[in-house]
């Protein structure tokens, strides 16, 4: 058997089961070239402080050129013995270059080490989502600008309300990302924060400098209490929950585009090469990238409670419950790196229906608050107005025809304020350019915000 670098307290070999329930390699072995990152860093001040000696350095550093040309070649020999990601390294370490390698370890414990490592990935992660988050909103605003004026119906209980533009509806997305992008900026900064120092629990006696390994690899700050170093996981839950929301708002917008191309809506046409077709319906034009989309919202959402219910009601300090984070959070990354990246691929291949967006906007009377909004300019109260408006409505709904469609002489019978002017008022174009105010659907205004936010993403 290999002996276990804890080995010495034990009489008893452990069991070939437990080797396998309790080893993390078979996922943690992705945390290598940040646990090499790490452990450079921390050679790096143990020689400084006189810990080990220069010679000592030369022969980690050299070692770890080996190690990670291995681990990115795909020719680094894991072994299940090791139990860990850390204990892989440090015993190949020791097998090229010798006792250097055995007194890496000094000032240190795997405790501080994994809460290291995680963070360094997790940093790494935050980045590349934030890119990804950054070209879905490049795809949007590409919409936004293209369809500032393109006419559609604005929902509320997915019923006709107002008319709204396409333009304008993809803007209220590449908000909900913006939030996403500043709640992750702030997860990041509290994640940037080094474990590293705090041994197993209790920090170290040893004298070593945690501030110059904090310097080394560009944290922000310390984690200032060893007890809560080595066991927090708050930084993993809050990014855990801010992929949960930026999955949710994916999810919204899948919904509205599986919705919007049914024959029913007819609203927009996503490109073949994110649908997929049915192996016996021959007509079938599947949307599975937003389904998939959808669905997968659950699953990230699924690893934020499970993580919530990991840390739920665990002693200080380090538990071995804590093995159980690693999963649901590379999980979580790579599901939300994923998915970001063929939604911003997609979004290119979007291609709004103007016509039937437009056949839509003019049903349900989408222009009757315009109308009650005209009789205010008028001089009557709003609530009579809105009376006044209903009750027309509900000539026009026996009618079957829209509030435009009915004659000015009718319109009168319900208000005498109602002069020739009112059809204005009533067409969609009408609607859409009565609302030129910040945050507002008129096409200028659209055009303003997709400007404004270009310049955002550009500093």
């Amino acid at each position: 058997m290999t002996e276990k670098t804890w080995s010495g307290r034990f009489s008893t070999p452990i069991a070939e089961s437990v080797k396998t329930y309790t080893a993390s390699i078979p996922f943690d072995h992705r945390l290598a070239e940040f646990d090499i990152q790490g452990s450079l860093a921390h050679a790096q001040m143990l020689c400084e402080t006189g810990l080990i000696t220069l010679d000592d350095l030369g022969a980690i550093q050299s070692g770890m050129d080996t190690l990670l040309h291995e681990v990115r070649g795909g020719c680094f020999p894991w072994s299940l013995d090791d139990e860990d990601v850390h204990l892989n390294i440090e015993r190949r370490l020791t097998a090229l270059v010798g006792d250097a390698g055995k007194k890496l370890h000094t000032a240190r414990s795997r405790n501080d080490q994994v809460a290291t490592d995680i963070r360094l990935w997790l940093r790494h992660e935050i980045d590349r989502i934030d890119g990804a988050l950054e070209r879905v909103q490049l795809a949007l605003l590409d919409l936004a600008d293209a369809h500032a004026g393109t006419v559609m119906p604005g929902f509320t209980h997915l019923q006709v309300a107002q008319p709204v533009t396409f333009g304008h509806h993809m803007m209220a997305y590449f908000e909900m990302f913006s939030r996403d992008r500043e709640r992750l900026k702030d997860t990041r900064s509290r994640v940037n924060r080094l474990p590293l120092g705090a041994a197993a629990l209790a920090g170290t006696s040893y004298p070593i400098n945690r501030e110059r390994v904090a310097e080394l690899l560009a944290f922000d700050g310390l984690c200032m209490n060893s007890l809560d170093a080595v066991s927090d996981r708050d930084f993993a839950i809050e990014f855990c929950a801010a992929a949960a929301l930026i999955m949710t708002h994916v999810s919204r917008m899948s919904e509205e585009f599986i919705l919007w191309m049914n024959p029913r809506f007819n609203f927009l046409r996503i490109g073949d090469a994110y649908c997929t077709g049915s192996s016996i319906m021959p007509q079938k034009r599947n949307p599975d990238v937003p389904e998939l989309a959808r669905g997968k919202t659950g699953r990230v959402t699924g690893h934020l409670m499970g993580l919530l219910t990991l840390m739920k009601s665990q002693p200080l300090a380090y538990n071995k419950d804590n093995q159980e984070d690693k999963e649901p959070l590379f999980d979580t990354a790579d599901t939300l790196n994923n998915t970001l990246s063929i939604l911003a691929e997609m979004l290119h291949d979007v291609h709004p229906n103007l016509e039937s967006m437009r056949r839509a906007a003019l049903e349900g009377f989408s222009t009757a608050t315009d109308l009650a909004d005209y009789l205010v300019y008028k001089g009557l109260p709003f609530r009579d107005a809105h009376e006044v408006v209903a009750q027309a409505v509900r000539l026009a709904e026996n009618r079957q025809c829209d509030l435009s469609d009915l004659s000015l002489d009718t319109l009168k019978t319900f208000s005498s304020l109602i002069a020739d002017d009112v059809h204005q008022v009533l067409t969609l174009e009408g609607s859409l350019a009565s609302r030129n105010l910040p945050g507002g659907t008129a096409p200028e205004q659209v055009k303003k915000a997709a400007k404004k936010a270009r310049l955002t993403l550009q500093r």
